[in-house]
């Protein structure tokens, strides 16, 4: 990778399979690296389809699951047991066999309105994010920060780790514009920070992204110019 390779740690697998067990290694180390610290870790994690092998491989990664707290970067507000939720998504594919000892924290609880699951999240954020997980669409959002969404600024400025997304009228949020995302203020004290991609399309996208600045043009900047961790790129065709 030639554009702004300065920016960030690129690692490339040349095939999914290759791919999936790195970014699963990386998260795992970063984790165990992490409770060789501290008593407890949080790990935060995007949904998606792109990152659920990654998931699964690391649901059986050798670490001490008791001590993890994973939690999302965001969610679509819908039911917890939507085939379109995260958390869905993660209860599938990660939490399960040793990661099932894991303690998870789902931002939605019956009767709650997405206000009460936005300060609910920040509540949950008091502990602040060891390892986030983030993705990028083909738009540049990453999170549920979309590229002219309304509010948009207001959210990357926010003091709060998350907050609540009205993204209709954006393409790439599809059916679902009622949003929780993590902020540039959530992500900011994690000491990891991977971003997982797949696809030459995606590659050309993350090369015009690490040629400017700007997160209002292309949200997934937040994951190179918020300041803190260096971010490592998991990237195959």
């Amino acid at each position: 990778m030639n554009t702004g390779t300065a920016r960030v740690d690129w690692h490339e697998s040349d095939d999914a399979g290759r791919w999936a067990a790195g970014a699963a290694d990386d998260i795992a180390n970063a984790l165990t690296d992490a409770l060789a610290r501290k008593d407890r870790v949080r790990l935060l994690l995007s949904g998606g389809t792109t990152p659920a092998p990654v998931y699964a491989r690391l649901a059986n990664a050798d670490l001490d699951w008791t001590r993890v707290d994973v939690g999302l970067v965001d969610e679509r507000w819908l039911p917890p047991d939507d085939a379109h939720s995260n958390t869905r998504l993660l209860r599938e594919h990660l939490l399960r066999e040793r990661a099932a000892a894991a303690h998870f924290e789902p931002f939605a609880h019956a009767g709650d309105t997405l206000d009460d699951a936005v300060q609910a999240a920040n509540l949950d954020a008091r502990q602040a994010a060891d390892i986030v997980v983030l993705g990028m669409g083909g738009d540049g959002h990453t999170a549920s920060l979309f590229p002219g969404m309304h509010g948009l600024a207001q959210a990357l400025a926010s003091p709060q780790a998350y907050v609540a997304v009205d993204a209709h009228g954006c393409p790439g949020a599809g059916p679902w514009p009622s949003r929780i995302s993590l902020t540039p203020a959530g992500l900011a004290p994690a000491t990891t920070r991977l971003l997982l991609l797949r696809g030459g399309e995606k590659r050309a996208l993350l090369q015009r992204a690490l040629a400017g600045d700007d997160a209002l043009e292309l949200p997934v900047r937040i994951a190179f110019t918020t300041p803190g961790a260096r971010l490592r790129v998991h990237w195959c065709p």
